[in-house]
């Protein structure tokens, strides 16, 4: 009989039930509780033959055997089981087949190696998390890194002698001033980069500065007028974080973290990566840097690398800011390099770079964890390098020397420069990404349009750098035929945006401005319109901090830059 002609309905074989009990050392038969079923049957009856002989009941099919002392039969054998021990004696447990064998050792083998691995990489992680040195900025940065933000990240390379075999490089006693001088943007949709050098031979005003002592105290280094950038770090006591606060002194532009790095990163970085190549026009042999390249491309690491990035008496007027051309120039091919298929796709040189970078890095406490670093880098990746922009503060030289040792801000062209990167403006043409805009908002932008004759408009600054208001004005009377349009000053607010606020009469007029400054529908804000100084209505402009410059619109993806030098991380570039 099978499970269900006994009331069960488990599918069960109760002939598999038959377990052995220790105390009595037989077999016995012990149904599982399940739905409301039959009760467990008695001893079976005999059968009778005709005359009353009485006959022995017949196992079942599949029985072998009955339980001795009763008539219940014994535990139902299936097709090709083997038999089952006598009562009484101990059951021989079946063995395991080898392939079941085979898949537990090889599932628990895989357990161990999975467990082995997370192990291992978080012990390899804290390990290079012990090669990094942090260093806390305080308010000089950002408390954390956001991938979901524009950031700036100011690189340093200092002139120290740390390291091995660096004895006979950079000044002899020096404390490591800030020798080489980066600003890094990476812009909020990582469509473009600009990568911003500042010459150590910059004078500048160096601001007063808080530093963090070994204690935990806190020294201010009193800051300097008239001095050379490269003291900002180093002489005194000051820290990266004062280089810091000078770049945005000078700049107008808050760097959110720094990486700071010494003459091994050079020799480290381009080794783990096998190498990288260079250009130069004509052959090297530069006894200041010990340098000798033939003309044309060759592949550079270690010693060569660095004595590559220092050397300046063999390029343009053998000054600084012709090595920085040249140090642009390398870390272009030392991006390509690292980004290239060759690089990713080996585990050993990826290694090797994560050991060398680490090992190489200062960075503050914001930024100071693999997993963030890593965060950053991979930040960095999304940006085409065709779009990776190389530039250098625009300078003059020092009017106040006789022999031109120094530099100073250009005031004609470096605001510009310095205000695109605080717009998050690219260098090179960059498809925009066109937000998408609510059909209320859109809305503003359709309809009829004065005449720019007939736009009446006043112009404040709320954000854009000092002039912006009178420059634009200009530009509006003199170039767009907005003749009504006068400067109104300083809005006393700072806005990331800029505004265009008008009277729902005057939304002819809203629109061509729009059109002629590439306002989009959000900037347009519907309200009421003020008195301008000849008592008429007029509508309200300001500048945010958004502000490109003077007949820039705003809708563009990129402005014209005065004359500046710049290049791109994927171009090949040979010095000169």
């Amino acid at each position: 009989m099978d499970a269900q002609g006994r009331g069960r309905a488990d599918d069960i074989d109760p002939a598999d039930q038959w377990v052995l009990n220790p105390n009595t050392g037989d077999y016995e038969l012990r149904l599982q509780s399940s739905a409301p079923q039959s009760t467990v049957p008695g001893p079976r009856r005999t059968a009778t033959r005709a005359g009353g002989a009485a006959t022995r009941p017949r196992t079942a099919p599949g029985r072998d055997r009955e339980i001795p002392g009763t008539d219940v039969p014994g535990p139902r054998r299936r097709r090709g089981a083997p038999e089952e021990p006598p009562p009484g004696r101990r059951r021989t447990k079946p063995k395991k087949s080898r392939a079941k064998k085979i898949l537990l050792w090889t599932g628990g083998g895989m357990a161990l190696v999975l467990v082995g691995v997370s192990a291992a990489a978080y012990a390899y992680i804290k390990h290079l998390e012990g090669n990094v040195a942090t260093t806390d900025v305080g308010s000089a940065g950002a408390s954390s890194f956001s991938k979901d933000e524009a950031f700036n990240i100011l690189i340093i390379g200092t002139d120290k002698r740390t390291g091995a075999g660096n004895e006979g490089y950079g000044d002899k006693g020096s404390v490591g001033h800030a020798d080489t001088n980066i600003l890094l943007h990476v812009s909020k949709d990582r469509t473009n980069a600009t990568a911003m050098s500042i010459p150590r031979d910059l004078m500048v005003d160096i601001p007063d500065c808080p530093t963090r002592q070994e204690d935990g105290s806190e020294k201010i280094v009193a800051g300097t007028l008239n001095q050379r950038f490269n003291t900002s770090l180093g002489q005194g006591g000051r820290d990266p974080g004062c280089t810091m606060r000078t770049v945005e002194a000078v700049t107008g532009i808050k760097p959110d973290h720094f990486m700071m790095a010494d003459f091994n990163a050079v020799k480290t970085l381009t080794t783990a990566v096998d190498g990288v190549e260079v250009c130069v026009e004509k052959a090297v042999d530069d006894k200041e840097s010990k340098l000798k390249l033939p003309a044309g491309t060759s592949k550079v690491e270690g010693e060569q690398a660095l004595a590559f990035v220092r050397t300046r008496h063999s390029f343009g007027n053998q000054g600084d800011l012709d090595r920085i051309k040249v140090q642009q120039q390398f870390l272009g091919s030392l991006m390509r390099k690292m980004a290239s298929s060759d690089t990713l796709t080996s585990p050993s040189k990826l290694l090797k770079l994560a050991e060398a970078a680490t090992k190489a890095l200062t960075v503050d406490t914001g930024i100071g964890k693999v997993s963030t670093l890593k965060d950053v880098a991979l930040e960095l990746k999304k940006v085409p390098p065709k779009n990776i922009s190389f530039t250098t503060v625009p300078v003059v030289d020092n009017p106040a020397e006789k022999v031109k040792a120094t530099v100073v801000v250009d005031e004609s062209r470096a605001p510009q420069v310095f205000q695109m990167i605080k717009s998050d403006t690219s260098f090179t043409a960059v498809k925009k990404k066109e937000a998408k805009e609510k059909a209320a908002v859109a809305a503003r932008l359709k309809g009829t349009k004065a005449a720019a004759s007939e736009v009446r408009v006043q112009i404040l600054n709320g954000g854009a750098p000092a002039g912006s208001a009178q420059a634009q004005l200009n530009w509006l009377q003199l170039e767009a035929g907005v003749s009504k349009s006068e400067n109104a000053g300083n809005s006393g607010d700072t806005q990331a945006k800029t505004t265009l606020e008008y009277a729902p009469d005057q939304a002819d007029q809203a629109r061509r401005l729009a059109d002629i400054m590439g306002l989009n529908g959000s900037a347009m804000k519907p309200g009421k319109s003020v008195t301008n100084s000849q008592g008429l209505p007029t509508m309200t402009l300001t500048l945010g901090e958004d502000f490109k410059g003077a007949g820039v619109k705003l809708n563009s993806s990129s402005a014209a830059t005065p004359d500046v030098e710049k290049s791109t991380a994927d171009k090949v570039q040979c010095a000169s």
